[in-house]
């Protein structure tokens, strides 16, 4: 089981769970949507073999952290808190911020800002939004994933609209589950979200990431990476179609949906030791 503690940021209390020896390299884990820090209960003990710590926050909004009372919830703010947590977890030269699904659009963030504390960063299932525009050599292939990368963004639209998300929530995240990952049993991870998302205010802090999504604060997320990136895929994502993300050099992982990290923890902790190595 892991460590379990809360950290106080400026704008909200954040809950942490840890894996691994208290003197291990920092490694920050984000998790995405609709998730909570337990998507890592495959994946951290593994690295923490490897001798990592691996500390897992709840992001903001996501019970037990709180919601944010300055209620920002863009990418700006997002890597403003992961940078923060790496003081505030006692990180250092060798420390690794690791995201999935939104945390994997904070990771890129803060790898495209030159100042990262972090000498590493992994993304899982989201490559960053400056490498997934077509080139000449690629426009042919870009052009096909995305006639059908819509039938899968449908839910970013339901979440823009006020209230809908809100009320349908745990409807919408098992559907989501479901079309993301075929095949996965997501019931214990659907129960965890329940926890962490249990009333229509949480919902709406949850789904505020869409909606901050267009704001002013979205910028960092088109920084071109300039820190070291690994970024990996589920094979048979069908959130982010995976033409899209070999596109834009992920690499891709076998018997994977869009919760690669669940799927096949082995494969991915071994890519992520082997970069890291």
């Amino acid at each position: 089981m892991p460590r379990e503690y809360d950290v106080v940021l400026p704008s909200h209390t954040v809950r942490v769970l840890e894996w691994g020896p208290a003197d291990g390299p920092l490694v920050v884990a984000l998790h995405g949507f609709p998730d909570t820090a337990l998507t890592w209960r495959r994946l951290a003990p593994l690295l923490a073999e490897a001798g990592w710590r691996v500390a897992a926050p709840y992001l903001r909004g996501y019970a037990p952290s709180g919601i944010p009372s300055d209620a920002d919830y863009s990418v700006r703010a997002l890597a403003g808190d992961a940078v923060a947590l790496h003081g505030m977890l006692g990180g250092d030269d060798r420390s690794v911020l690791l995201g999935h699904d939104w945390g994997a659009i904070t990771t890129n963030a803060v790898a495209g800002d030159p100042g990262s504390p972090y000498a590493a960063h992994v993304a899982l299932a989201v490559p960053p939004m400056s490498r997934m525009n077509p080139t000449r050599s690629t426009l042919g292939p870009w052009a096909a994933a995305m006639v059908r990368q819509p039938l899968h963004s449908w839910y970013i639209a339901v979440n823009q609209v006020p209230g809908l998300a809100e009320r349908r929530f745990d409807l919408l995240a098992a559907r989501l589950w479901r079309l993301w990952s075929p095949g996965y049993d997501a019931t214990e991870d659907l129960a965890h979200l329940h926890d962490a998302v249990p009333d229509r205010a949480h919902a709406k802090a949850v789904v505020s990431y869409y909606r901050a999504l267009l704001g002013p604060g979205i910028k960092p997320a088109l920084a071109e990476p300039v820190q070291p990136l690994l970024v990996l895929h589920g094979a048979d994502d069908r959130c982010l179609e995976p033409a899209l993300a070999r596109l834009a050099g992920a690499t891709t992982v076998a018997g994977a949906g869009h919760f690669l990290q669940l799927e096949q923890p082995d494969a991915v902790a071994g890519e992520i030791i082997g970069f890291l190595a």
